[in-house]
């Protein structure tokens, strides 16, 4: 069987990426992982980008592609902010990626989610998928780990969540999408964006909570035979 590592690989964020609204604001919230290949090239990476100061893009597919429309979308987003005398609303952000995707379809290979607060229309959640499709949803889910949550999404979503529900909300979301998915791993981070500003959060990979048949981290291969089975997955 060949395994081949393909070093030369493009980098790829095959990712779990989640936004969500909530009684009062948004949460983002990615994995770390990005490969190249089948090479774990970071396992830390931030995939969580600032546009403004209340505006936030979570990025999937191409590191390259996703990166520089992020570029791009900052500059015009402070080129307005300085023509308009006031920050751009995630509407705006929103409406900028779509172009910017729509136009470049056949060269582009990323999919953002938009989340933001403005004074206008409270927080909000964009999908701007491959394409350059735009879909405003109370909550969205990008990358190969998004496969695995659909049914999740389904069964545990409501409405009308506190801050803290739903942060933990979109915590176990990608914690269940790093057991399942390889191309998903490393830590959780979030952001929570509402009318008192931005606050980041980090959970590390040891401190997530593990689902059936995940092993226990290990510090020697030896441990294994020690270890206990974790708990069967509660929702």
């Amino acid at each position: 069987m060949d395994l081949e590592m393909n070093l030369n690989a493009s980098h790829s964020m095959g990712t779990t990426i989640i936004g969500v609204t909530y009684n009062g604001g948004v949460v983002l919230g990615a994995d770390s992982r990005t490969s190249t290949g089948m090479y774990v090239a970071n396992r830390a990476s931030d995939k969580i980008t600032q546009l403004t100061d209340n505006v936030y893009v979570c990025r999937s597919g191409s590191a390259a592609d996703s990166q520089i429309v992020s570029d791009y979308i900052r500059y015009f987003l402070h080129q307005h902010t300085i023509q308009l005398g006031q920050s751009a609303t995630s509407k705006v952000a929103a409406n900028l990626i779509r172009l910017l995707s729509y136009n470049n379809k056949n060269m582009l290979e990323t999919g953002l989610i938009v989340g933001g607060w403005d004074k206008y229309e409270g927080g909000k959640i964009y999908a701007i998928p491959l394409g350059g499709t735009l879909i405003e949803q109370p909550f969205a889910i990008g990358g190969s780990g998004s496969s695995y949550l659909y049914g999740f999404f389904d069964q545990a979503w409501k409405e009308g969540m506190t801050k803290d529900e739903a942060e933990q909300f979109v915590v176990k979301a990608v914690s269940l999408a790093i057991a399942r998915d390889g191309a998903s791993g490393g830590v959780v981070r979030t952001v929570i964006i509402n009318s008192e500003g931005v606050t980041r959060n980090f959970y590390p990979s040891d401190k997530l909570q593990l689902w059936h048949e995940e092993l226990e981290p290990q510090n020697s291969l030896l441990d294994l035979l020690n270890s206990s089975s974790p708990e069967p997955m509660n929702i």
